[in-house]
């Protein structure tokens, strides 16, 4: 972090979640960093254009708008080029890691429906001609990936869950806007409006209702953590018996360092763990401490766990939430 400028770095750290609803939201942010509005979009557009962020917008909620899993394959290393570029070219896939395990193409899926899911990852398994490791979620503990980037590791709320209500049937192409990315422009609800055929009044009211709804979990900049030097990304999985899994999730995602933690389906005599944790470190010595002081929560002892650390990342966009988008 030290190497960003100072308006980049107080851009990333403070404005990772709620983005102004206001109709000029950029012109707020520069009132609070004490710039101007063009000063704000400028930076904004570079970080975007360098890969340091992916958007300013929106992550959705998993399997509110549409349906969504996390899978695996198991990738010969003479292959994984290949394979990787046949995960990601498939439309619904937004993200897409290698990880040092067996199982080391690591990908989310995303679609409209559940059917156009499943026929995603069919036609995944098709062309790679490889198995594939579909674990879906239930139940989040903690899905905000925001964190503050300087300062001490701070521990996450728990999840608040999901007013599922709140989803308009006209709904779904905001959120599909929101995860592809707001336009960097003075008004960019406006111009989103324009491109729905709504007022700009609308898009601001329907983005405050389904964020206070947590389908969208997050409104802000969303950033790349590895360009800005958070490298030492780990996934740790946990065999977690199903009286201990409400426990063990919550003390772990409330422990600072861990930014995600979410209970996912197991597949008997293949994949055995249950609780997905995310921590995010500078090194791997930094994301190694954040383990070793979570396995020692009362809740979390003695169960085993795996490190799965990424070594790449092939894709990372938004979601894809509605069929026009694909």
């Amino acid at each position: 972090m030290d190497r960003l400028p100072a308006l980049d770095h107080r851009l990333l750290d403070e404005f990772q979640r709620d983005l102004p609803l206001v109709p000029q939201p950029f012109a707020a942010i520069a009132a609070a960093l004490g710039v101007t509005e063009a000063a704000v979009l400028a930076r904004l557009v570079a970080l975007q254009a360098a890969g340091t962020i992916a958007r300013v917008g929106a992550t959705v909620r998993p399997n509110t708008a549409g349906a969504s899993t996390l899978a695996a394959l198991a990738v010969p290393a003479a292959r994984i080029e290949a394979v990787a570029a046949l995960v990601g070219a498939e439309p619904g896939v937004n993200h897409s890691y290698l990880r040092e395990h067996r199982w080391n193409l690591w990908f989310v899926a995303t679609a409209p429906d559940a059917d156009a899911l499943a026929a995603s990852l069919a036609r995944i398994g098709a062309s790679t001609g490889l198995a594939v490791l579909d674990l879906p979620l239930l139940r989040a503990f903690n899905i905000d990936l925001g964190f503050r980037l300087g300062g001490a590791r701070a521990a996450a709320g728990p999840d608040r869950g999901v007013d599922g209500a709140a989803l308009l049937p006209g709904d779904r192409p905001l959120l599909q806007a929101l995860t592809q990315g707001l336009p960097l422009v003075a008004r960019p609800y406006a111009a989103v409006a324009a491109a729905l055929g709504w007022t700009e009044a609308r898009v601001i009211d329907r983005i405050g209702a389904l964020a206070a709804a947590r389908i969208l979990t997050r409104v802000g900049v969303i950033v790349r953590h590895r360009a800005i030097g958070w490298a030492a990304n780990a996934m740790v999985v946990w065999q977690v018996p199903a009286a201990r899994m409400a426990a063990a999730g919550a003390a772990l995602a409330a422990h600072p360092g861990v930014t995600l933690c979410y209970q996912r389906q197991t597949v008997h005599g293949v994949w055995p763990y249950g609780l997905f944790s995310m921590i995010h470190g500078q090194s791997r010595a930094q994301a190694l401490q954040v383990l070793d002081t979570a396995a020692a929560l009362p809740a979390l002892a003695g169960l085993p766990n795996r490190v799965l650390f990424s070594t790449r990342c092939f894709k990372q966009t938004g979601a894809l939430l509605h069929p026009e988008a694909a």
